[in-house]
């Protein structure tokens, strides 16, 4: 069960708000016990779907913190925005604020999920000083990667999925319930394999009520990546990271093994694990071997009483 919050609020940001909610102990309770910082995927999802994470706070005796990105969820929604206002560098520089605001940039553990995984290697990859780990989950490496990885799990799906995908994308109709259903064929495969719990649920909706982000900066879909992130890679930069990293991933995950690798690879004394029986949500379809593979990861880089 998700321990119950123990405080929430929003950040200034620029004229506007993130909202962030800290489950856990408060102040400085366990104080050898950094505070797991936790992104969201998307580019436009919302914290909901990742809130199993909280789990670790009742574990580790540490306060977890999620926060939703700009432009979605509780913070400050800008529709009217133009691509050129949705970058990287944008959500990185939202991250520190709230660090800053929260008083932890002092020492911290950052957890990425999908996309906030590609955040937290643009985050780690520049060694801000209050780092002491890394978990990558469920990431790639590279969108050229991810959508070749795409591509050969979408010409395993049923002929008449794949036409219909293809057909609704070459004729721009992906706002369409047809393409809906067969894009949800490919999520239940290869996002979440499980019926969805409600927080994923959330999650989904939420992008459908306000899908600035998630369409500017990726696309319709998981698999037809057509957005400002397209052509984004940290492949080169991976040897920069300087704190230890866990990489985890699900075998019949969207990030296929291929994408996945240059973290395990490239990032200096990585450790990737595999969850046998996830594909692209560990977190909600393991649950229990999820949190303890983090938490183990989480203490082992705390420091000693």
């Amino acid at each position: 069960m998700i321990a119950p919050a123990t405080a929430e609020g929003h950040a200034p940001f620029r004229g506007h708000r993130t909202w962030y909610r800290v489950t856990g102990p408060p102040g400085p309770a366990r104080p050898s016990r950094a505070p797991l910082v936790v992104l969201h995927g998307g580019p436009g999802c919302t914290h909901d779907y990742v809130l199993a994470f909280a789990d670790l706070a009742a574990a580790t005796g540490r306060q977890v913190i999620h926060y939703d990105q700009l432009g979605n969820g509780r913070s400050t929604h800008l529709p009217d925005a133009g691509a050129d206002f949705w970058t990287v560098g944008l959500f990185l520089d939202e991250l520190d604020n709230l660090l800053a605001h929260l008083g932890i940039a002092g020492g911290y553990h950052l957890l990425g999920q999908s996309w906030g995984g590609m955040l937290g290697a643009e985050h780690a990859v520049r060694r801000p000083a209050g780092l002491r780990s890394l978990v990558i989950a469920n990431s790639p490496a590279s969108m050229p990667l991810w959508l070749e990885g795409a591509a050969e799990l979408r010409a395993a799906l049923p002929a008449g999925v794949e036409a219909t995908l293809r057909e609704h994308e070459a004729a721009g109709t992906t706002g369409s319930g047809e393409y809906a259903e067969a894009m949800r064929v490919f999520y239940d495969r290869h996002v979440c394999r499980i019926p969805w719990p409600d927080e994923v649920a959330r999650t989904f909706a939420a992008i459908d009520a306000d899908p600035t982000v998630y369409h500017t900066m990726n696309g319709p879909s998981e698999f037809h990546v057509v957005g400002t992130l397209r052509d984004w890679t940290i492949v080169d930069r991976l040897d920069r990271i300087a704190v230890p990293t866990l990489v985890i991933s699900g075998r019949h995950d969207e990030a296929t093994p291929e994408a996945v690798r240059p973290y395990a690879d490239r990032v200096p004394g990585a450790r990737w694990k595999i969850f046998e029986d996830s594909s692209h949500m560990p977190h909600v379809e393991e649950r229990e071997a999820c949190m303890s593979a983090v938490g183990a990861f989480l203490d082992a880089h705390d420091p000693t009483l």
